[in-house]
């Protein structure tokens, strides 16, 4: 699925600035921790989702989209993970599908607010410290992404070994 979504943004304007090696690593942490927001731990979870998707909207800040294209990015994957796992959810009794729907949509649109929040994060910040006549508002330094991704990935691993 992240191959998926990665192909559907490859397609897009405003990506071209970050690798595609490092947006499947940002998008798999996405899933990760939409996947531990379901499951028994959503609670301690819920924390560490938060600051992926912050982190998330800031990292389209830095790809040059706005603030309707982040919403949308994140649209796709609810598409996404409803065409992959929708038969599955079907096949269950009714009151729980309904059940596993509906929580499965509040935690991606918890995630698209978080990330619109990293998003005008972002901006604000790069207006509020940046010398506009020499620098660019959103710089991407593919290492500073890298780092912030081993921090987010170091903060899910100390949920996930908890299962």
């Amino acid at each position: 699925m992240v191959s998926e979504w990665a192909d559907w943004l490859a397609d897009r304007s405003g990506t071209s600035n970050v690798s595609r090696d490092l947006l499947e690593r940002q998008f798999q942490l996405v899933m990760d921790g939409l996947i531990e927001m379901l499951g028994p731990l959503r609670r301690e979870a819920k924390v560490v989702w938060q600051h992926i998707m912050e982190h998330y909207g800031r990292t389209a800040a830095t790809r040059g989209l706005a603030a309707g294209e982040v919403v949308e990015e994140l649209q796709q994957l609810r598409f996404l993970l409803i065409k992959h796992i929708g038969a599955f959810v079907a096949a269950m009794r009714p009151r729980r599908a309904v059940a596993v729907f509906l929580r499965l949509n509040g935690i991606v649109d918890r995630g698209i607010a978080q990330a619109v929040v990293g998003y005008t994060d972002a901006l604000v910040a790069s207006l509020l410290m940046t010398d506009r006549a020499t620098l660019a508002l959103t710089e991407a330094n593919g290492d500073d992404l890298i780092r912030q991704l081993d921090i987010l990935e170091a903060e899910l691993g100390t949920i996930i070994p908890k299962r």
